[in-house]
């Protein structure tokens, strides 16, 4: 989340003037080294990041955060340690503790020498490998690739990485033959995937192994602190403007070189189109229903983006393997028109769940609120009808009342944040007055967010769903909730961002009409809730829990070893509503009891077990039968699973059952109009089904039990009925 008031300028004794300092000397042997600008840019992120007055938590440029620096310098060149050899590392290994000393006397081209080794290892494993594709591969060795190499030694020689190679290759080979791909071509794909890496990385520029190296400084002190050069400014400013445009998926880099959708924008083409999620890898990329498809599995990030960005109303093609997919899985072609995001899309939904039937029955209406979004130039302007997403859920709450609901869930699943203003005044509607969240500056001051407004809009029995992606403004929403004893909070632990970043031009510090120094983006404070504790790394523990679909250790902010620590602050001044240990193992209970009934649930369940499981694994067997074997496991389990919904007169999931005229690959390019429609009118997934009836076990209890309610509910006792406060 950003602070939405600027970084107060401050003076440094530092100064630019334009080509005032001798540009570096190069040798002949030197393929890249940094300018004067990227000298000077050094210097002045290294006067800003120790300064304690300006980043939330300053480390002392010592030897210390030099080993951390230089840690991360090599784990960005070289992080699955496939290329550089032991004794190209031992020769870097003075630097380990004298990048502190080099930032602080202007010499950084030691980090571009490191990048220029690299580039010739990079030509070496080339060569090897494009030699090895044109002999014969063998695949029924009882061999395994131990693909996790992030903590495995450097190769001692050649030969060593040679061997390597060979089971990463053929591992490629697998991967591709399994999808379905004759040798000729699998060999025609990788030779092209491997040119094409050595191509790219002889490609980046100066400027790019400058920001590499500055972001191994920045992540060095916290994960959320970074640089961007000029280029990457730009970028980040276009997508920033056309952040409704495009397909409206944010993309990153994975361990194996792949581009992974990391979240989908509400109201977005690929959001929309149901065939795609977080998660999902893409491993080609195709213009228009008929464009060649080009593998861009090893290429630049913002190189796939460019393939997949493009004019509004044109289309591009995707070769995904889904999130929920082993490694072998099975591909699907996506066909997604770039269009602008439709900004109801994004809104606030609502829906009612029906549970049960009869006197015994319960409505509970279900609001889906994907972001905190709020039009800040509308409200700045004072317009009346400016949207936000206080605004929109307090509408759709009347409206649930009209319809005369019983209980409300709020759905922050996949809900990454947004406006803090708008987490506090949505917490506002369900409580009257008080503290929502404590925010904690550079400089030790506590500040309280309040809500101020007098009143509810809904008093009635409330729950929370979060998991794993809920983040920032949603951790301070679903934190407020349990800490008033407002709701029940349910799902998974959340992502636990605690922190608040502010973004800095740092052409501001330099005298020049285009001094192009690029931005800073640095953490200036924290979050805490109001019973004291932060939302930092520990995120919010739910109070019912369902199965954990990514464990802390592949997602979240523990995932960084120096993120910070989770903390406390005095709690502030707040009475709670409701107390609801006494009424959580009854629901635990009744939850148990009924998931393992509920056969969508289990089937789901199941399906988390088998994704953590293959996240746990870190190797493969290279035998073409015995991968074979494992993707025909699969596929038989999912075949079980449709006679099983066809025998009940569930909804089936398998596209080969639409008789729509298509061949199969057709089918996962072109969605069925009727059956889009058949979904959408289908019942509520199963998680927010099982969150109703959580909500509704609740209500149920508190009204059958008076001295249940008189614990979790002492000030309204003598009416349980009303609901839980």
């Amino acid at each position: 989340m950003f602070a939405s008031r600027p970084l107060i300028a401050f003076a440094l004794a530092f100064a630019v003037a334009g080509g005032a300092l001798a540009k570096p000397a190069q040798t002949s042997d030197l393929v890249m080294a940094p300018t004067t600008t990227q000298v000077d840019v050094s210097t002045l992120v290294t006067q800003l990041l120790s300064n304690s007055r300006y980043h939330y938590h300053p480390l002392p440029l010592d030897n210390a955060l030099s080993e951390r620096i230089y840690d991360r310098y090599l784990e960005a060149l070289d992080r699955d340690r496939m290329f550089l050899l032991a004794s190209d590392v031992e020769g870097f290994a003075h630097l380990r503790t004298s990048f502190d000393d080099a930032l602080r006397e202007r010499q950084i081209q030691p980090a571009f020498d490191m990048f220029n080794l690299y580039i010739q290892r990079v030509a070496d494993r080339t060569r090897f490998v494009r030699d090895y594709l044109k002999t014969d591969i063998d695949l029924t060795a009882d061999e395994t690739w131990n693909f996790d190499r992030k903590d495995a030694p450097f190769a001692a020689t050649s030969d060593e990485l040679d061997a390597l190679w060979r089971k990463r290759v053929k591992n490629d080979v697998l991967r591709l033959k399994l999808a379905g791909k004759e040798m000729d071509a699998i060999r025609e794909t990788l030779d092209k995937r491997y040119a094409n890496y050595e191509s790219r990385t002889r490609a980046i520029r100066g400027d790019d192994v400058f920001q590499t190296f500055m972001n191994a400084y920045t992540s060095a002190i916290e994960p959320h602190t970074s640089y961007m050069n000029p280029r990457t400014t730009e970028n980040f400013a276009m997508s920033m403007r056309l952040s409704l445009e495009g397909i409206g998926a944010v993309l990153q880099i994975n361990d194996e070189e792949v581009t992974v959708i990391r979240s989908i924008v509400p109201g977005g083409p690929a959001g929309m189109s149901g065939e795609v999620k977080p998660g999902d890898r893409i491993y080609a990329v195709g213009q228009g229903k008929d464009g060649p498809m080009l593998d861009v599995v090893g290429w630049r990030l913002d190189d796939v983006v460019e393939k997949i960005r493009g004019p509004r109303g044109t289309e591009v093609r995707l070769d995904i393997l889904p999130a929920d997919a082993g490694p072998d899985g099975e591909h699907k072609l996506v066909l997604l028109t770039r269009e602008k995001v439709k900004l109801e899309e994004q809104a606030a939904k609502k829906s009612v769940i029906e549970i049960g039937e009869g006197e015994n029955g319960h409505r509970i209406g279900l609001i889906e609120l994907p972001t905190f979004y709020q039009d800040f130039d509308g409200r700045r302007r004072d317009e009346p009808d400016y949207r936000s997403a206080t605004r929109d859920v307090a509408r759709l709450l009347e409206e649930l009342k009209q319809e005369k609901v019983d209980g409300i869930v709020i759905d922050l699943r996949n809900n990454g944040g947004g406006s803090l203003t708008e987490a506090v005044e949505l917490t506002g509607l369900f409580i009257d007055k008080g503290p929502v969240v404590q925010v904690r500056d550079a400089r030790g001051r506590l500040d309280v967010q309040r809500d101020t407004a007098p009143g509810t809009t809904w008093d009635g029995p409330l729950a929370v769903m979060v998991n794993r992606a809920s983040a920032s403004a949603s951790e301070i929403f679903a934190g407020a909730i349990q800490d008033y004893g407002r709701g029940l909070v349910i799902g998974e632990p959340t992502f636990g961002k605690g922190t608040v970043q502010n973004l800095v031009d740092l052409d501001m510090f330099v005298r020049g009409d285009d001094p192009g120094f690029g931005q800073l983006k640095v953490t200036i404070a924290q979050f805490f809730r109001i019973e004291g504790g932060s939302t930092q790394h520990r995120g919010i523990t739910p109070d019912i829990a369902f199965p954990v679909t990514l464990d802390a250790d592949d997602y979240g902010e523990s995932i960084y070893e120096n993120a910070l620590p989770w903390t406390r602050v005095d709690a502030a001044d707040y009475v709670a509503q409701a107390n609801f240990k006494p009424l959580l193992p009854l629901l635990e209970t009744r939850h148990e009891t009924r998931t393992k009934a509920d056969q969508e649930f289990i089937w789901w369940a199941e399906d988390v077990a088998e994704y953590r499981r293959q996240r746990a694994e870190k190797s493969v067997s290279l035998n073409e039968a015995t991968r074979r074997a494992e993707r025909e496991r699969n596929e038989a389990r999912r075949k079980a699973r449709e006679e099983i919904r066809k025998a009940n007169g569930l909804a089936s999931t398998d596209p080969a059952d639409s008789d729509d005229g298509l061949q199969a690959d057709e089918r996962d390019v072109v969605a069925d109009a009727a059956r889009e429609e058949e979904d959408k009118e289908q019942s509520p997934d199963v998680l927010a089904r099982e969150a109703a009836h959580i909500l509704a076990d609740a209500i149920d209890l508190l009204n059958a039990d008076r001295a249940l309610a008189a614990q979790v509910l002492p000030a309204r006792a003598d009416t349980p009925a009303e609901g839980i406060q």
